[in-house]
């Protein structure tokens, strides 16, 4: 039989775009709608857990699976991915009675599946089961069942999983996130488990990159004094404490230049910004960054109770890959 010749043109590929997306988000809805009578359950049980969460499925429903075990993993809940074929070949040791399983399957009877299922029986490890069958083998078994609705695919055959992968992951990340508000979970807890990229660098604290050799003169100190500590700096801006150690303004090399005429004849406080542009050490990078750019300076003081702790560069917020 013949290949029937393809549509070509922009505007058929733009209605098939618009088509899927809007088909997958209205399934989304209607899943936003009538949540799973036992969603709050599976988010306690995930709680509970002492060991981790196992997530296994075959062919889409397994990508899907993957994704989800990734996203609790760095987001707070200890998490892997079994293959379905390799637990029925020796991985189903992985899986102990610290665990809890989840198993994505759109029938509910994937044949892949019966032997993680019937370890979680013999074992008594709890199951969260997905699907879109209620009365599947996969659901009769499950502790927790997280029905997904039963709405058509996408495509134009029907067929291939398309409405169902996105029902089942937007569940999987509705399951993080729940996790992660249940714990507080936190952007400097992420990091620790998401170092690398930009979302990285962006959530790098400040107290991490700064340097904490801080050039500072007293407000009395002469302009010589105040070119020494600039100069071996590095910085290009010196900060002026007060009596108390608290950080009263701050001496650029642009301060320098604008007062040339008698500046060896003032001392710091005469020149000195008052109330520079400071962070506190836990600020994230990127909002220093951000605050560099919006000020239009180059170095940010870091200061607790008032006091500088340290300094940052706009150099060092770019080296570590914040834009």
């Amino acid at each position: 039989m013949a290949k029937p010749t393809p549509t070509l043109t922009p505007e058929a590929h733009d209605r098939a775009a618009a088509r899927v997306l809007r088909v997958e988000g209205e399934a989304l809805l209607t899943l936003a709608g009538a949540l799973p009578a036992d969603f709050a359950g599976a988010v306690a049980a995930l709680l509970e857990v002492r060991g981790r969460a196992v997530l296994s499925g075959i062919g889409k429903s397994g990508h899907v699976a993957r994704k989800i075990a990734a996203t609790l993993a760095s987001t707070g809940t200890p998490s892997l991915f079994v293959h379905p074929a390799e637990a029925s070949h020796g991985d189903l040791g992985m899986v102990t009675p610290d665990d809890i399983c989840i198993l994505l399957s759109n029938s509910g009877e994937t044949t892949e599946l019966r032997d993680l299922i019937g370890h979680c029986a013999r074992f008594g490890i709890p199951l969260i089961g997905f699907s879109r069958d209620p009365a599947s083998t996969l659901m009769r078994a499950a502790d927790y069942r997280l029905t997904i609705p039963d709405l058509p695919e996408a495509c134009a055959i029907g067929m291939a999983p398309t409405t169902s992968t996105t029902l089942m992951m937007g569940l999987g990340d509705a399951l993080a996130v729940a996790l992660m508000e249940a714990r507080r979970f936190e952007a400097e807890q992420f990091r620790t488990y998401h170092p690398g990229g930009k979302l990285g660098a962006q959530l790098t604290l400040v107290r991490q990159v700064m340097h904490h050799a801080v050039p500072l003169v007293p407000l009395d100190a002469p302009m010589q004094e105040v070119v020494r500590a600039m100069t071996a700096g590095g910085f290009g801006i010196t900060g002026v404490v007060d009596a108390g150690g608290r950080l009263a303004g701050v001496v650029t090399d642009g301060d320098l230049r604008r007062n040339i005429v008698g500046l060896l004849d003032r001392v710091a406080g005469d020149i000195a910004s008052r109330q520079p542009k400071t962070v506190a050490p836990q600020t994230l990078a990127a909002e220093a960054l951000a605050i560099v750019n919006t000020s239009k300076i180059s170095a940010l003081f870091v200061c607790e109770d008032g006091r500088p702790v340290g300094i940052v560069h706009l150099h060092d917020l770019l080296r570590i890959g914040v834009m």
